[in-house]
């Protein structure tokens, strides 16, 4: 798989932290650490860096070890995920870091993960399985190349989308069916199941280097624990959003996986365009038009680096 081009150079509001102080877990597994309040409850992850240059869920973690944040009741995970491709940033070209070898994101399948192919990605996802497989709620927390508004994706299970507005933040939820490249970690078992009480949530909590994303992701763990009564109210308070917006709910009819080399948009499309006739021809993929099926169509996390194979951008209508 390419790894992302340079492109024009962002302006870089956030950069990585030191994370090496946080190597030392206590599950076996480096970078991964677990709290447990010897209260009856439910096991909750918290996972940053599953792409290595979506830094904003390192800061939020680290906030969370420097406040001493402890459950009240079940265990909290604390996971720093593609740690390799994190610690390769250099500025000159930030989203190089994204990952080593594939995006550790389509990994999570238990067919992929027991096949016989190998790469960086697949041996810390390897590691990491048995924690993720144990979590009853998992956030994920990602980042954006385009800057868009947060975006909060819960699946199409009615329980993400319950976990998703129990917590208020952010305004848009995105009821996603997933990429055709592979699934996500908050795809992988039961979090994708109807019939499953294991539920994940992934937020993208804003532009990869704007500081605001690193703000929404603080708000975002403390809204999560704090919706699933982890930690007490006064723990949680002073990093609560002070004026919660009215939540939206987007629902995916569909994402548009690239088929040809040769994919472009019409115009410069960064996320959250509402596209008011169907129809209407918003790009090309080869020589075959790519067009909106129904009216007042929403384009979710339009990608400006294509590649064949991969999610063009994702398609939804807001849902009363």
């Amino acid at each position: 798989m390419s790894k992302p081009d340079a492109g024009a150079a962002p302006v870089l509001e956030l950069t990585p932290i030191d994370i090496s102080g946080y190597r030392a877990g206590n599950k076996g597994v480096d970078y991964i650490h677990r709290f447990d309040s010897g209260q009856p409850g439910p096991n909750v992850l918290i996972n940053a860096l599953t792409h290595g240059n979506e830094v904003c869920g390192a800061h939020a973690l680290a906030v969370l070890f420097e406040n001493d944040i402890r459950p009240a009741r079940g265990s909290l995970t604390l996971s720093f995920a593609n740690v390799d491709a994190y610690h390769s940033f250099d500025a000159e070209n930030p989203s190089a870091s994204r990952f080593v070898d594939e995006d550790f994101n389509r990994l999570w399948s238990d067919e992929i993960l027991d096949g016989e192919r190998q790469s960086s990605e697949l041996s810390r996802a390897r590691q990491m399985r048995g924690v993720v497989a144990q979590a009853d709620y998992l956030l994920d927390l990602h980042s954006m190349h385009l800057p868009c508004a947060p975006l909060m994706l819960c699946g199409t299970a009615a329980k993400g989308r319950r976990l998703a507005f129990a917590m208020g933040v952010p305004e848009h939820v995105v009821a996603d069916p997933g990429h055709a490249a592979g699934p996500r970690m908050r795809d992988y078992g039961p979090f994708a199941r109807d019939d499953a009480e294991q539920t994940a949530l992934l937020i993208e909590c804003g532009q990869h280097w704007e500081d605001s994303s690193r703000q929404v992701a603080i708000r975002a763990v403390f809204h999560f624990l704090d919706s699933l009564n982890l930690i007490e109210r006064e723990t949680a308070a002073p990093f609560l959003a002070a004026n919660a917006p009215s939540q939206r709910l987007i629902e995916v009819v569909g994402p548009v996986t690239i088929q040809t080399e040769n994919f472009r948009f019409l115009e410069q499309f960064t996320g959250l365009e509402i596209i008011a006739k169907a129809g209407s021809v918003i790009g090309h993929d080869g020589a075959q038009p790519v067009v909106t099926p129904h009216d007042d169509c929403v384009l979710i996390m339009p990608t400006h680096r294509p590649r064949q194979g991969q999610t063009a951008v994702r398609l939804g209508r807001f849902i009363a």
